[in-house]
């Protein structure tokens, strides 16, 4: 066993094949493609792969990996955000603690490039199934701070017919309208719980990643005032349908700005929603939402059919920097 850095592209396929082994023993559900890594290191921002990526080499196999990468929350929280994976005929041998380890040594030299900050935070999402990561991270002295579900609506008949409240509307999504659909929901997701704001870059790359599909999407306009009053950012992924053996839709980027709250807007987007889903060929759909969402979300999609299946968790760990770091 030997520990190096990413290499670039020639290590997609190892990594790959690591990563959705390890999905697939914790039941994850994930699974990934090498088009759809390399794509993904091709848009990062945050994180520079040759120096923020670590990996395990076992002869040609890649046996782990992690990878660290930074943000900052809107109240000036600085986050250390980490990936991880360990192939599952590699685990009990210490080699996820080590590659832990030097992720977090990683993880204070991005802190002290960003020493103005006001508070530091190691931050990891752990989805239900990854009871080794979630023992590691507990050991390591991360705690839980939130949790969050993913929900699933397990059949697309008899979906409800809530009505568009009065002085909105739905439009066909065009060209002009992304930017608008893209600032209404940073306005509307201000106030959530682990807000960041978004960067122009942010913008680019959602316009070209998997989850950009307007066709599908629905989003309510306000007639007389011109702007977007919430909208459901729906999307299919093939891929994660074909390795689950599934056909579901993800009713996903759900939000409604605060002026237009209250009315009944959220269900009858989610239920024109369902509905696309259905004529686009699914069976069921799915969303993830935070457990303690302060605008009643979990009710709302309770109420349109929608029941909790797992329970998935962010872990933090305070970081605090010393003068030597």
């Amino acid at each position: 066993m030997s520990f190096r850095a990413f290499a670039g592209p020639s290590d997609f396929e190892a990594m790959v094949a690591c990563a959705n082994a390890s999905f697939a023993a914790d039941q994850t559900g994930f699974f990934r493609t090498v088009e759809e890594v390399a794509r993904d290191y091709a848009s990062f921002t945050d994180c520079v792969p040759q120096r923020d990526v670590w990996i395990a080499q076992a002869g040609t196999e890649i046996a782990g990996y992690v990878r660290a990468w930074h943000w900052a929350q809107a109240d000036g929280l600085q986050l250390y955000g980490q990936f991880g994976v360990v192939a599952p005929r590699w685990r009990r041998r210490g080699i996820g603690a080590s590659l832990h380890a030097w992720l977090e040594s990683r993880q204070r030299e991005m802190a002290a490039a960003h020493r103005s900050a006001p508070m530091h935070a190691h931050h990891a999402f752990v989805t239900q199934g990854e009871s080794a990561r979630a023992a590691l991270l507990e050991k390591s002295g991360y705690r839980p701070e939130r949790y969050f579900f993913t929900m699933v609506r397990p059949t697309l008949d008899d979906v409800a017919d809530f009505a568009m409240p009065p002085g909105l509307e739905a439009r066909p999504v065009q060209p002009e309208h992304f930017r608008p659909i893209w600032d209404a929901h940073q306005r509307a997701f201000r106030t959530h719980w682990g807000f960041s704001p978004s960067v122009e870059a942010d913008f680019r790359r959602w316009q070209s990643s998997q989850v950009f599909q307007p066709h599908l999407w629905q989003v309510a306009w306000d007639i007389r005032a011109g702007e977007v009053a919430g909208q459901v950012r729906t999307y299919i992924d093939e891929t994660w349908n074909t390795a689950n053996g599934l056909r579901r839709g993800w009713t996903e980027f759900i939000s409604v700005g605060e002026p237009w709250r209250g009315r009944g807007l959220a269900r009858a987007l989610i239920s024109s929603s369902l509905r696309a889903q259905r004529a686009a060929g699914m069976q069921e759909s799915g969303l993830g939402v935070d457990s303690q969402n302060l605008n009643g979300a979990n009710r709302i999609y309770e109420e349109c059919g929608f029941i909790a299946v797992k329970r998935n968790c962010v872990f933090r760990k305070p970081l605090a920097l010393s003068e030597a770091d």
